[in-house]
């Protein structure tokens, strides 16, 4: 049985926490509590925590009209890693995406974050491609569930 409390954040304090996990493991897309809001309204994000103590976040981008394919992404705060709770998090992504009807699961991962690199690539998924986003110079890695 699980000891994460995982929420949706429906409340600016809970948004708040997710925003916090999403900057410290992407620093490259930080974003502000309003660039939050606004993923909030198109994704399925949930928050976790160990009794009060922010763990980690999950995004689950639903698969789009003209494509059965979904992103999941499971973070977690470096000082709760190996503990199971990125595995927890990624099954439930996991299972949010196929019950929207995602037939593809895709995940998206910061070059420079090693952790979830080796994370994604253990589970099963496989590089399709790097990139740089126009005017930036930080490299992301797609891949897809195999």
């Amino acid at each position: 049985m699980s000891t994460l409390r995982i929420e949706q954040p429906h409340d600016d304090a809970r948004l708040e926490d997710w925003r916090h996990v999403h900057n410290v493991i992407v620093p490259a897309a930080a974003m502000s509590l309003d660039d939050a809001r606004e993923r909030a309204r198109r994704y399925r994000l949930e928050v976790a925590y160990l009794g009060d103590v922010l763990v980690g976040c999950t995004t689950v981008r639903p698969p789009t009209d003209d494509t059965a394919t979904a992103t999941v992404i499971a973070r977690v705060l470096a000082e709760h890693r190996g503990r199971g709770f990125g595995e927890e998090l990624y099954s439930r992504g996991l299972q949010e995406a196929r019950g929207l009807g995602a037939e593809v699961i895709e995940t998206v991962v910061l070059a420079a974050n090693d952790d979830g690199l080796r994370f994604a690539l253990k589970h099963g998924f496989v590089e399709v491609e790097r990139y740089v986003l126009p005017g930036e110079s930080a490299e992301w890695i797609d891949l897809r569930l195999a």
